[in-house]
């Protein structure tokens, strides 16, 4: 594989498991040095010694990006120890409360927020002094369709992915001068612990996952090495002259 990313200092949150995992194996498998960030620092840790038996370079940090000391840790950690970051990808997310919004209690909506949307601020806001430091570098924000169209049952969800693609838009503008390119990313359904979640909560998992498979034309869910290699392209020089950008990865799910 062409090392597109060689010696590239890139953090990756939310990384032990789905899109985040995948993610953190693509970047290192294209020669970038991987800081997996997770609450879950030792599923996180599987994933690292994985990379690291296929000769990439990687390591973890435990980090909840809704806490603010956490994320300036981590952040400061990076920058102490190689003194530039060149590659943020902010992925860590979480489903939330769904069904009725007069059913939704404010403690579900703000953990809800506090992950999928603080989360991306504070990381972004963490690594940009570094980058502007270095002019140069690459924030990738893990969307979701569910941030381009509307569904019935997932207000708060639709609600934060919405944000991170606008904040997304705001923050490339902001940042272009400094040669930081900021764009996000759209998954449609990918099967991950989170949509294998979803459905075995339904109590028909089965039933559940070829419903979903069937709202894709291409005919079935997106695997997470798929998000995973739009990602690496936005991160390599590849993207050079794309910033502010919407890269939509669904099976034609938004096309219809």
């Amino acid at each position: 594989m062409d090392k597109r990313l060689d010696g590239k200092v890139c953090v990756v949150t939310g990384a032990a498991m789905g899109i985040g995992a995948a993610t953190a194996v693509r970047l290192a498998s294209e020669g970038g040095i991987v800081i997996l960030a997770d609450l879950d620092e030792a599923v996180a840790g599987q994933v690292a010694a994985k990379i690291r038996a296929e000769g990439g370079r990687a390591e973890t940090v435990a980090c909840n990006v809704g806490q603010e000391e956490d994320v300036k840790n981590l952040i400061a950690g990076v920058d102490k120890k190689y003194g530039r970051l060149d590659v943020l990808v902010n992925n860590a997310g979480i489903a939330g409360p769904t069904g009725r919004i007069d059913d939704i209690s404010l403690d579900g909506w703000n953990k809800l927020m506090a992950v999928n949307l603080t989360g991306v601020f504070l990381c972004t806001r963490e690594a940009l002094p570094i980058m502007r430091r270095q002019q140069g570098g690459s924030i990738i924000n893990v969307s979701s369709i569910y941030g381009l169209i509307g569904s019935q049952d997932a207000a708060p969800y639709h609600a934060s992915k919405g944000a991170v693609r606008l904040f997304t838009k705001a923050t490339a503008l902001q940042v272009a001068k400094d040669h930081i390119r900021v764009n996000s990313v759209h998954p449609g359904f990918i099967q991950t612990p989170m949509v294998e979640g979803y459905a075995k909560a339904s109590g028909n998992a089965e039933a559940v996952m070829g419903a979903l498979a069937t709202l894709h034309p291409l005919g079935r869910l997106g695997k997470a090495e798929e998000v995973a290699a739009g990602i690496a392209f936005l991160a390599s020089e590849d993207a050079s002259f794309m910033t502010g950008s919407e890269l939509v990865i669904d099976g034609g799910y938004t096309a219809q």
